[in-house]
Formats: structure tokens, sequence, C-alpha cells
């Protein structure tokens, strides 16, 4: 073998090298994330901070957002914490991120919280509080992501063939302040980017 091809083939290895590391790197951060995850449960901290494991009538009126270290205390979260724990490990892992709120507008005001982030040119869905869904989903764009999770919302919910387009939004959001409630939750979400799909 030449001096040239022999460069050559180090070059092509020291390539598939880092093509190799790079995909593997990702998905192992993502797997340990969701391991980390793994420890906590749905449900949600009251006003009184008391833990309840499903979500009730009291909600509306008791609910408190939690922070990242609340949630891993107390190992309970609805989508709205569990979202903000998300936030706080993809940030000291200094993955880039967006976080979105989706609600549907009538008289029980269903919504999901989602987190999804961008890594070698493909974006993913990472959810963990949606049981049906939980894991990591794969997309060519953020717009595909985002469809596919509004088609399953609205799947999910059924909405009793009265679904009406007009009444679904979905925000991306900001960090909101810990501690707030529901109703300043959703105001803090409808404040942000509103997605036309």
């Amino acid at each position: 073998m030449c001096l040239v091809q022999s460069i050559l083939m180090i070059k092509i290895n020291i390539w598939f090298i880092i093509i190799v590391s790079k995909f593997v790197g990702g998905y192992y951060r993502m797997d340990n994330i969701m391991r980390e995850l793994e420890k906590i449960n749905y449900g949600w901290k009251d006003k009184y901070n008391q833990i309840h494991n499903n979500v009730d009538n009291s909600f509306a009126d008791n609910y408190v957002l939690e922070s990242p270290e609340e949630v891993i205390n107390n190992q309970v979260g609805v989508c709205w914490d569990q979202v903000e724990l998300e936030r706080e490990l993809f940030l000291q892992r200094k993955i880039k991120f967006k976080t979105y709120f989706i609600v549907y507008y009538d008289d029980t005001c269903p919504t999901h919280t989602f987190l999804v982030y961008e890594d070698n040119d493909k974006y993913y869905w990472f959810e963990h509080s949606w049981e049906l869904f939980k894991g990591i989903h794969e997309y060519d764009n953020e717009f595909a992501a985002l469809i596919d999770i509004k088609e399953k919302f609205i799947k999910y919910y059924e909405f009793n063939n009265n679904f009406n387009p007009m009444n679904l939004c979905i925000y991306k959001y900001e960090k909101p302040n810990y501690g707030i409630s529901c109703l300043e939750f959703y105001k803090h979400c409808e404040k942000g980017e509103s997605i036309v799909l």
C-alpha cells in the first residue's frame, strides 16, 4: 500500500470514528437524561405542599409549578414540572432545545408541555411524562415534529367530534418562574410565540 493510500485510509477511519462518536454520544446523553427522569412519577404538588398522584378537580385551584430540585426531591411532576427538569438537564449539557405548550380551549382545557431538541441536523421530541409516547422520537425537521405531536394530542383527547381547530394553540415558551399557579402558568405560556401549523 502506498503512502497516499495509507493517508487516505487513516482519514476515512478518523472520519468514521467522528461520525459514530457523535451519533452514539448524542444518544448516550439523551439516554442518561431519560434514565434520570425514570425516578419521576406523574403527579403534582399543591400550594399546601401536599403531593397528589393524579390530576383531579382541585388541580386548577391548588397546583404550584415545581422547581427542578422540587421535582427531584418529591419524585413527582406533571408535564409542566417535568419539562422544567428537562430544561435544566439539557442546559447543563449545553444541548440546544425549545419548549412548547399545547392547549385546546374548551370547558376542560387539556394541555401538554414538551421539549424538542436539535442534534446532527435532526429534531427530536423528548417525552417522559406522557406515558403513551414516552421516549425519544426523531424527525427530519422541527415542523414535522410539531405536526406529529399536534396530531397525537388531537387523537388522544378525541374531542367527541366537536373538534374546532381554532381552539387548538401551540406556544413556544421560555422558562417560567417556579411556584406559580395553574392560571399563571397558562398566562406565561400564552405570552410565548404562537406557532401556526
